[in-house]
């Protein structure tokens, strides 16, 4: 004290910087305040030489926002200054000399590196976050697969049971007229259907569903075999009564199967339909397999006189080789082929069907 008055002192001021704001650390009971980019500081405190009047002006840089916000704590004030623009500053304060009272917290002290890194770790944090979000809990996955499951086997069941109520529709007005252009009529809506059927056997190998794979990929090159190649090829294969009989036991047998995926897709069993999926099979497969059979043998005059497919080997063997030739040991194969599936699916489906 001088002549009872207080001395006015410089506070001790340590400084953090960051790039958009500057904050002091000071001692208490403060009044602050910026004018034209000056910081004014003033606070009654007790030091070293007892109860004294803290002062001081601080003119920054760059411009700053008029409105300081500062934290009164026991032991300091601190004080924190919006920069206008956020940006790096070369230094505090206009003038180039760095005021005595002024330090910097080298604890806290933030310079251009540091924030790179400190934005660069945020933005990684940001992008995990997102990537957890977008890959999903395992109920959401599970929720998607059962989803995705259910469409596809809505969309077989709806294309199969059109074809299915057409041809019986079709047979119970026309009768035995309806064989002859049945592939006229169906074939549209069963290439579809078949072509689709090549997602169920993906499905299988990368493991979407537990259904084994060979059973499935047999089945769908023995189908698209009959469809493409036997009846797609050949006009004179379209207007046969056996395509009536393949695309009628195709039908009939996937309109029982979809329909019990769809409800094993939302855990229901209704048993009535269970247990059809389950029987009907058994005597429908031999039929379907005896009507592939029949379009084949009736194939093999129609490709031995239009010479489709065939060719004949090169110099010096010169034999000409029937697609026809082909489609016999295909007749052995469809029989073997048929009767391994009936083995595996036999016992699967059985055991599947007491498990329902």
């Amino acid at each position: 004290m001088e002549g009872g008055k207080p001395l006015v002192l410089i506070p001790f001021f340590s400084l953090l910087k960051r790039a958009s704001c500057i904050l002091g650390l000071f001692s208490q009971n403060p009044a602050i305040s910026i004018t034209e980019n000056v910081l004014h500081f003033k606070a009654q405190g007790h030091g070293a030489k007892g109860d004294n009047v803290y002062e001081f002006h601080l003119e920054f840089l760059d411009l700053v926002k008029p409105e300081p916000a500062y934290k009164l704590t026991q032991r300091q004030v601190n004080i924190t200054v919006q920069k206008k623009v956020s940006q790096w500053w070369e230094r505090l304060t206009k003038q180039e000399k760095r005021p005595l009272f002024l330090a910097p917290d080298f604890d806290r002290w933030l310079d251009e590196s540091d924030a790179e890194m400190e934005l660069r770790a945020k933005e990684e944090e940001r992008l995990n976050k997102l990537r957890l979000e977008s890959q999903g809990s395992p109920e959401t996955l599970i929720s998607l697969k059962k989803g995705y499951l259910f469409m596809y086997n809505l969309v077989q069941f709806l294309g199969f049971s059109w074809m299915f109520v057409n041809m019986t529709v079709r047979f119970f007005i026309l009768g035995k007229e309806s064989f002859y252009d049945t592939f006229h009529t169906m074939a549209d809506m069963m290439y579809f259907c078949q072509m689709l059927s090549v997602v169920e056997t993906i499905n299988a190998a990368i493991g979407v569903t537990k259904s084994p794979v060979m059973p499935s990929l047999i089945q769908l090159l023995g189908r698209n075999f009959i469809l493409f190649i036997i009846f797609g090829t050949m006009e004179e294969m379209q207007n046969k009564a056996v395509v009536f009989f393949v695309f009628y036991t195709w039908s009939t047998i996937e309109i029982f199967r979809y329909p019990f995926y769809m409800l094993y897709c939302l855990d229901m069993d209704w048993k009535v339909l269970t247990w059809l999926r389950y029987t009907v099979w058994i005597p429908l497969y031999p039929l379907g397999c005896l009507a592939e059979a029949v379009s084949v043998i009736q194939s093999i005059p129609v490709f031995n006189e239009t010479g489709r497919f065939s060719f004949t080997l090169p110099y010096p063997v010169k034999i000409k080789v029937r697609f026809s030739f082909f489609l016999q040991i295909y007749l052995i194969l469809l029989f073997l082929g048929k009767c391994w599936l009936c083995n595996r699916l036999f016992p699967v489906l059985s055991l599947e069907g007491r498990v329902k």
